[in-house]
């Protein structure tokens, strides 16, 4: 674990050596146009010497620094005020006695070479503490993205989770309606059943569906609920759509029209009825959901249950600019959900 640690604070020194060579480079190149390969070599030899230092300091040594243990701390850095004054000024040194260094100013002093060698130490310092602490900036900043990412997308699971059930317990419940009084009609609920199942288990994994296999889920859904009601129920499902392949999440929609039928039909005595209306025009979804109920407006308060909460939830986490209304009327109950798909989290 410490060595894979160690590669990775390691690779912001590959480029940022070489980066800090440049600008050197760049800059002796500036003030001296002549004898261009000596002082390119002799910054070489310079940066070598600092950059190995700096990545000591840095990733090693201030790491292990505190407050707490602040006379351990001084004796931790107070090797690097030398190293990084008289220690050049030696390894400056070391060089010319190999014949690696080449000596182009013969004027400046001792004292004064070894001030010359230390604020360019210290500058090496300031560029590399600078450009570590903005790189570690922004790596933070794109793990704390990542993390909330994730975060999101367990809580759009378990949303989810909890959906899937809730839906799955109601039409076991129509099934076993069916069931109980003997009808003919049970084997075809248990075969649109499957189909939900299947779709459910394969294809809502994925984080997108096309748009027509939730139409064919809100299809099987639709007459499932129909096989419970006699021929006094009424529902109209429309739609109006430029590209039936486009995506949206997967039983996004179908919350809605559970809950027509759960809280709405069920609920209605006389004529009970849901109209379904989707459309989906310049990448902005329209789905309309209004079934009857079985009291007058002031009687029928708006009353979310777990599937228009999640939904709403799972809305929040998925776009950016969307909108679900709920509206009661005299015996009617109205959910419109607007949403631009291009505003996909």
């Amino acid at each position: 674990m410490k060595l894979l640690s160690g590669i990775k604070r390691s690779e912001l020194y590959v480029w940022l050596v070489p980066a800090f060579l440049l600008l050197n480079l760049l800059g002796s190149i500036a003030g001296h146009s002549s004898q261009l390969l000596p002082r390119a070599v002799n910054e070489t030899w310079l940066a070598c010497y600092v950059s190995v230092l700096n990545y000591r300091l840095l990733e090693h040594t201030i790491p292990g620094m505190s407050l707490k243990r602040f006379f351990r701390s001084f004796l931790l850095v107070l090797p690097y005020f030398f190293a990084y004054s008289l220690g050049i000024f030696l390894w400056r040194a070391f060089g010319v006695g190999l014949h690696i260094y080449t000596v182009l100013d013969n004027t400046l002093t001792t004292d004064k070479r070894i001030g010359e060698l230390t604020g360019y130490s210290i500058g090496s310092i300031i560029f590399f503490g600078v450009i570590r602490h903005l790189f570690n900036y922004i790596k933070l900043k794109q793990s704390a993205q990542q993390l909330q990412i994730a975060s999101q997308q367990a809580e759009l699971n378990y949303l989810r989770s909890q959906t899937n059930p809730h839906f799955l317990f109601n039409t076991l419940n129509n099934i076993y309606s069916l069931a109980r009084d003997k009808s003919d009609l049970a084997p075809e609920s248990i075969l649109r059943l499957s189909k939900i199942l299947r779709y459910m288990l394969y294809e809502t994994s994925a984080p997108y569906a096309a748009i027509e296999q939730e139409i064919k889920i809100i299809d099987d859904y639709i007459e499932l609920e129909k096989l419970r009601y006699d021929e006094s129920l009424h529902v109209n499902f429309n739609h109006d759509l430029e590209d039936r392949k486009q995506s949206i999440p997967p039983l996004l929609l179908i919350p809605l029209v559970e809950n027509a039928f759960k809280h709405g039909v069920s609920e209605t005595r006389d004529r009970p009825s849901v109209t379904i209306h989707l459309s989906v025009k310049n990448r902005t979804l329209l789905f309309t959901v209004e079934n009857s109920t079985g009291e007058l407006a002031e009687n029928n308060k708006v009353k979310e249950n777990i599937g228009l909460s999640n939904l709403r939830r799972q809305l929040a986490l998925l776009y950016t600019n969307y909108s679900l209304d709920v509206q009661s009327g005299d015996f009617t109950f109205t959910a419109t959900l607007k949403i631009n798909l291009d505003s996909h989290v």
